[in-house]
């Protein structure tokens, strides 16, 4: 049997689902099930239109902030702080041994770290120029009391 490679002009979602299904089978068998639960934090108007929030994931015993903004005009409300710290206790709450994230130079480093988080990587000229860094906060052990 033989394979050849395909490009579409737009991958689609049954696309992405051809690569992650033997992916996740492949990892499900060495690593176990990874309890994968995708999460939703989202920041209303008071029309109620959604204008932003953070987007995440528990998977293999960590919570992936994948995404989080705050418009510009809400910025300085805690509102940053208040979405990090529900993401926390969901974290939490599905026994993740901690959080990680990445942010580019140019967006919220010093934000993340003054809420705990620490460099463990760096990629730099991504975009040219700039640098791209990934964070962690480790929760403490349960065996502190705090987890």
């Amino acid at each position: 049997m033989t394979l050849h490679i395909v490009i579409p002009e737009n991958p689609s979602e049954t696309d992405r689902e051809a690569v992650l299904q033997p992916l996740l089978a492949y990892n499900t068998d060495r690593a176990g099930d990874p309890r994968f639960r995708p999460f939703a934090l989202l920041l209303a108007d008071e029309a109620g239109n959604h204008v932003g929030g953070l987007w995440g994931k528990c998977a293999y015993d960590w919570l992936f902030v994948d995404l989080l903004a705050v418009p510009d005009e809400y910025r300085g409300g805690n509102y940053g702080k208040t979405l990090m710290e529900r993401a926390e206790e969901i974290a939490r709450a599905n026994d993740c041994v901690g959080m990680w994230l990445d942010t580019f130079e140019f967006q919220a480093r010093g934000f993340y770290e003054k809420l705990g988080f620490e460099v463990f990587g760096t990629l730099d000229d991504h975009p040219i120029g700039q640098k791209k860094f990934f964070l962690r906060k480790r929760f403490p052990a349960a065996s502190d009391g705090v987890r």
